[in-house]
């Protein structure tokens, strides 16, 4: 594996777990049933996506700017 490729799927990983953590954590603090934490989630990753298109390279779903986006960074393969 590259690393361009390991850094992608870590940050990837890292706001699929971020948006799961606040899902759940919103619903602790709402009180409300623990199954509103999937919509939740649902509707921060459409916000994070909104937010990648506006700060990252075009094409790609990193919020990173372009500059520093791994996916950016043609890989030579």
């Amino acid at each position: 594996m590259t690393k361009q490729l390991l850094l992608d799927s870590a940050e990837r990983a890292g706001w699929t777990g971020v948006q799961a953590a606040l899902g759940v954590a919103i619903t602790d603090l709402a009180n409300i049933p623990v199954w509103w934490a999937a919509p939740i989630g649902l509707a921060l990753a459409a916000a994070k996506g909104w937010a990648a298109g506006h700060l990252g390279r075009a094409g790609t779903a990193s919020t990173l700017p372009a500059a520093a986006d791994p996916a950016s960074h043609p890989t030579g393969i």
